[in-house]
């Protein structure tokens, strides 16, 4: 193997793969990046075994060939080199990597890449492709709400549903429920339910953020891997295995209070009461009371802990209904505040023991559930 490229290509290039490298191995190899020339360009490619990453990015070959070095080693040192041209060659014999660029040197031992876990290729299977804005939006706005806890697998991916051509991303984790609907470009032929891991996802949504191109996407024929295609970029992942939770009848049909706010005003209120609620279990109160004729009706978010003190904030509300209170964690709600777009929210809510509705004013595709926490009032 002989080839040159820049060297902030390759720091680029490592960067992306270099999330998918195992970091506490059981496969020694796997905390390795594959480096091999594909077609006049450089391949890099790393996998923890759920998930795989490969880049391509643009170099001078003159000799095909391919190897494995330690992933940290390689990236710390390209990126603490000079942005120059970086010449690489490898010893065949001693499976040595060299790597030159201007007045640095160095030699790093490798592993034999036929040792590398071979990545999928899905070739077959049922396949589409989404707009990146609008996946990056449906990304963020459900990827925090599935369970981190091992405890119920299914719970720490995102389900996702491919009907026609409509995408429905949801997760949960047994206290919130986020869901989000999207177009596909490209219509389903049978509709399709995949769990994907929320890593995975996490992943792509980092990816994306310069992505301007459609991304592609195909589901193996067994339900078992998903690709995901951008440019230069393609991550193959596993999925998890299993029933996502049938999550519609969680999702409150009436409401007997609807408040509408400022997202900005109601996100700095529950981010001031929950700086008090940090000792009291992460309880923040709301409480909403119509407007007279001439007073607009308000929403007063507050916290308190016994040890330290208490907290009152008040904002501007459209109340329609009756005066209502509930409490929620107050991580909960500033984790959905944080991700939507639109300038105002609606909460809808029956009663203080049942779940609260979080829906932004002006986009039917998104709402989020949030289960209420008992207090003493």
């Amino acid at each position: 193997m002989k080839l040159s490229c820049l060297q902030e290509n390759l720091n680029r290039g490592l960067n992306i793969v270099g999330r998918a490298v195992a970091t506490r191995p059981t496969l020694p190899i796997t905390a390795n990046v594959l480096l091999a020339t594909d077609q006049g360009r450089l391949k890099m490619a790393a996998t923890n075994l759920e998930m795989a990453v490969s880049c391509w990015i643009g170099a001078k070959v003159e000799e095909e060939g391919a190897i494995t070095v330690p992933a940290r080693l390689l990236t710390e040192f390209v990126s603490s080199l000079p942005a120059d041209k970086i010449d690489i060659s490898l010893a065949p014999q001693t499976k040595t990597l060299g790597l030159k660029c201007a007045r640095f040197e160095a030699r790093i031992s490798g592993v034999d890449a036929r040792d590398f876990p071979p990545i999928p290729r899905l070739e077959e299977g049922i396949s589409t492709s989404v707009e990146a804005e609008a996946f990056r939006q449906g990304i963020s706005q459900v990827v925090f709400a599935a369970a981190t806890e091992e405890s119920r697998p299914v719970l720490t991916g995102v389900d996702a549903e491919f009907d026609g051509d409509v995408l429905t991303l949801a997760a949960a984790d047994g206290f919130r429920l986020a869901v989000y609907k999207m177009p596909v470009a490209v219509p389903v032929k049978e509709k399709i339910e995949v769990i994907i891991p929320a890593r995975t996802l996490a992943e792509l949504n980092r990816l994306m953020a310069d992505q301007e191109e459609a991304i592609e996407m195909t589901v193996n024929p067994d339900k078992s891997q998903a690709l995901f295609r951008l440019k230069n970029i393609e991550i193959v992942s596993q999925l998890v295995q299993g029933t996502f939770p049938r999550y519609s009848q969680l999702i409150p049909q009436r409401h007997s209070t609807k408040a509408t706010v400022n997202v900005a005003d109601f996100l700095r209120a529950t981010k001031t009461a929950s700086i008090f609620a940090r000792d009291g279990s992460g309880i923040v109160r709301l409480t909403m009371a119509p407007g007279a004729e001439l007073t607009p009706g308000k929403m007063t978010i507050s916290a308190r802990s016994e040890e330290i003190g208490d907290d009152v904030g008040e904002i501007d509300a459209i109340v329609d209904g009756q005066d209502a209170k509930i409490a929620f964690n107050g991580k909960y709600l500033t984790d959905v505040l944080n991700v939507l777009r639109e300038t105002q929210v609606a909460l809808e809510t029956v009663n203080p023991s049942s779940p609260g509705l979080i829906r932004p004013v002006g986009a039917d595709n998104y709402i989020h559930v949030v289960m209420p926490m008992f207090v003493q009032w």
